[in-house]
């Protein structure tokens, strides 16, 4: 299995989690973050802002399903702008449920 770590914009957020829910990823866990990427922030006028708000969105797919999780998001995240965000995908190498404490892979 892989987990796919989304960071995208927080107004397009709905739209990413929509979409996944659509194309059949409906489970995924959405959290408020801040960071920064190459551009390192931005300068308005006289104001810089260091640190950028955006929303991670996680979720955990079959192997062979990765790619079209990251095709979706993707589409549905990008504006074209600077600061879209990133996606990232890592291998589970386990996990499990609370409730009765069994494997679930």
């Amino acid at each position: 299995m892989k987990m796919i770590r989304a960071i995208v914009r927080p107004e397009k957020a709905e739209d990413v989690a929509e979409a996944l829910a659509e194309a059949g990823f409906p489970a995924l866990t959405k959290m408020d973050v801040f960071g920064r990427g190459k551009q390192r922030g931005i300068r308005m006028d006289e104001v810089y802002y260091d640190e950028l708000p955006k929303t991670m969105l996680m979720l955990v797919v079959q192997d062979e399903e990765a790619e079209k999780a990251a095709k979706v998001i993707v589409e549905s995240a990008r504006t074209g702008s600077i600061g879209d965000g990133k996606i990232f995908i890592t291998e589970v190498s386990g996990a499990y449920t609370i409730r009765t404490g069994e494997p679930t892979l």
